[in-house]
């Protein structure tokens, strides 16, 4: 049952994602400015087209090796790594979401995005601890067969 939750819920943030994403580059300026200063600190709008889109396919992509490469019996690491896609796909909504409000020409408070940010990445970084966690403790509260 906790896998088809997590199904839809990766669907449903890799539509959200690929919606955000042609939203934000729809509304870049052609140079793509990724911070100041001097150095690699702009690119072109198809480059950063491409690099998004292909960390999109890279990171989506491995939902369907990791599902065919997985026995059927292994439906909680299956569970589990749907929701870690789906938690990269809203590291990078939020991504590129600051990137298009820092390209805008509006003013705007950055210090309130920050929170956000590093929220998603927390988020990320203890979706990617859960695993071992869950292992550890199915190994030690393990029910005995009677």
């Amino acid at each position: 049952m906790w896998l088809k939750i997590f199904k839809v819920f990766w669907f449903f943030s890799l539509l959200t994602v690929l919606g955000i994403f042609m939203y934000v580059y729809a509304g870049l300026p052609d140079p793509v400015a990724l911070g100041e200063g001097s150095g690699l600190s702009s690119f072109s709008k198809e480059t950063v087209f491409y690099i998004v889109l292909a960390a999109l396919a890279i990171t989506n992509t491995l939902v369907f090796a990791v599902t065919r490469l997985l026995p059927e019996h292994n439906q909680d690491f299956k569970a589990w790594f749907y929701g870690l896609v789906a938690c990269a796909n809203l590291f990078f909504v939020v991504g590129l979401s600051f990137l298009s409000v820092y390209n805008s020409n509006e003013k705007y408070d950055y210090s309130q995005i920050g929170i956000i940010i590093y929220s998603s990445l927390i988020l990320l970084v203890l979706w990617s601890m859960s695993w071992p966690i869950y292992l550890v403790t199915q190994k030690f509260f393990r029910k005995q067969a009677v």
